[in-house]
């Protein structure tokens, strides 16, 4: 059983800045930019966008990731 456990999102993006692009969030996470523009597109995780380029708030990425873990 693959969980995340209390504390682990917070300590896993400690080093990323607090906004992040598309390329930064996806190699956090460790999935490919196809499935990071699918979880922008449906809502999943919430994000602004600014002309052309995504912007994702480390604190909308930890919200996501805590919410997926209590799920498990």
């Amino acid at each position: 059983m693959n969980r995340i456990t209390k504390g682990a999102p917070s300590r896993m993006l400690k080093d990323c800045p607090d906004v992040l692009n598309i390329v930064e969030m996806c190699a956090a996470l460790g999935i490919c930019t196809k499935t990071g523009y699918r979880l922008l597109r449906d809502g999943s995780i919430v994000s602004r966008k600014v002309g052309r380029k995504y912007c994702i708030p480390k604190a909308h990425l930890l919200a996501y990731l805590k919410m997926n873990s209590a799920v498990g």
